[in-house]
């Protein structure tokens, strides 16, 4: 039997250096996906700025989040076209959220 060369012996360690690169990335790739998903679940309808639970509230037609406990109001993506499309909204909007 014969003894492979150098250049096969580093080609085949390139292959293998490869392969373990790829599967610490696909399994970076998953732990990061999870994360995502656990920090999603952990802060989803949760107030950004006291933590405390979000209510949908419609408001002109549209479904806003707020927070009782300090007063903030969100709006999803979209939501503050679709209200300052409406004539008088400012005002409104503070009349209803003070």
């Amino acid at each position: 039997m014969t003894r492979p060369s150098e250049n096969e012996e580093e080609y085949f360690l390139r292959q293998e250096l490869e392969k373990r690169r790829e599967a610490v990335k696909q399994k970076q790739a998953e732990l990061a996906d999870e994360e995502k998903a656990r920090l999603k679940e952990l802060h989803w309808m949760h107030c950004a700025k006291c933590g405390a639970e979000l209510h949908e509230v419609e408001f002109r037609g549209v479904k806003v989040d707020k927070c009782f406990a300090c007063g903030g109001v969100y709006l999803d993506d979209g939501e503050l076209e679709q209200l300052v499309g409406r004539p008088g909204w400012f005002d409104s909007m503070i009349k209803v959220f003070r």
